[in-house]
């Protein structure tokens, strides 16, 4: 039976999963027209676009699976669909994880400046080499959720966690499949998760060896350099709190939190990674950010003619 609970934590998941598909929508349009218009595809465009694409994804298979299991409780029942919607999972969440961390380590070798001849090596071939990293890492996202849907890697989790949670409860199937840290995905993760950490410090040393350079008296913190270091850290800090806080949310719904009311709050903070991120990718990109503020005045224009 559906409760009012139920109604206004499920209107509350829609609303923020729609601005995170709106705001992700918007940076693979962007990204797209830019590419139009330079007759070619940037290798910044090309990891926003399939950010923007895996996030959409993400975001679908939350809402689809908190709305069917409020509308029908037995749906996930039957073993084949939870394999199915599984493996979607896997591959739209670790394949949104691989893109981001092309993106933080590309704003890495954009921006920091270091004289090692490794990082000038891959400084100079980041464009190119973008090309193959992220179809690379999509394709170990996609074998990943293959191993998932094998009947015998379901049976291996059933297993596991039959003693804790009822197998025919829906979040909690979909909660311990996916999150659980001693399977495969999760310890895919590992290597996107290492790389983004690195590609934060090695930018904080980028920073801190640049201000020491100028002495802050030449230009100060307003130097062009400075800011795009600020841009990126502020870019790459709120991915790894962002992350932090769902992988956490995540590993306490399965664990510890239990009933309807954790569940539902609990999905409202996970929707945060995929949407909030994204959000702040527009507000720290100056092109998409202006972009934005002219749609913005336009649809004021629209209203205020009306």
């Amino acid at each position: 039976m559906i409760t009012k609970e139920d109604i206004v934590l499920s209107v509350v998941v829609a609303g923020e999963s729609m601005i995170g598909i709106l705001a992700n929508g918007y940076i693979g349009i962007m990204s797209w027209i830019d590419s139009i218009q330079k007759n070619k595809t940037p290798s910044l465009n090309y990891i926003l676009t399939s950010l923007a694409i895996s996030r959409i994804c993400l975001l679908f298979i939350i809402v689809v699976g908190d709305f069917i299991v409020k509308l029908y409780p037995d749906f996930y029942k039957d073993v084949k669909i939870v394999i199915v919607l599984s493996a979607f999972w896997i591959l739209f969440n670790y394949s949104s994880l691989w893109c981001a961390t092309c993106l933080n380590v590309f704003y890495l070798l954009k921006i920091a400046n270091f004289s090692s001849p490794l990082f000038l090596w891959l400084k100079w071939r980041i464009d190119g080499a973008i090309y193959w990293i992220l179809p690379v890492g999509l394709a170990i996202c996609s074998l990943s959720s293959l191993l998932t849907a094998m009947p015998n890697y379901y049976e291996y989790i059933y297993r596991f966690t039959k003693h804790q949670r009822n197998i025919t409860e829906m979040f909690n199937v979909s909660e311990i499949k996916y999150f659980n840290p001693s399977t495969l995905p999760n310890l895919l993760a590992v290597v996107p998760v290492t790389m983004s950490l690195i590609s934060f410090f090695l930018l904080i040393l980028s920073l801190w060896r640049h201000t020491k350079q100028m002495k802050l008296s030449v230009s100060g913190w307003r130097d062009p350099s400075t800011e795009a270091h600020i841009t990126a850290m502020k870019n790459v800090t709120s991915f790894l709190l962002l992350l932090f806080v769902y992988y956490a949310t995540c590993l306490l719904l399965t664990y510890l939190m239990k009933g309807k009311l954790a569940s539902g709050l609990g999905k409202i903070i996970v929707i945060l990674y995929p949407s909030g991120h994204s959000l702040i990718l527009i507000i720290g990109n100056s092109k998409l950010k202006q972009a934005f503020v002219r749609i913005l005045r336009s649809v004021g224009g629209l209203w205020g003619t009306a």
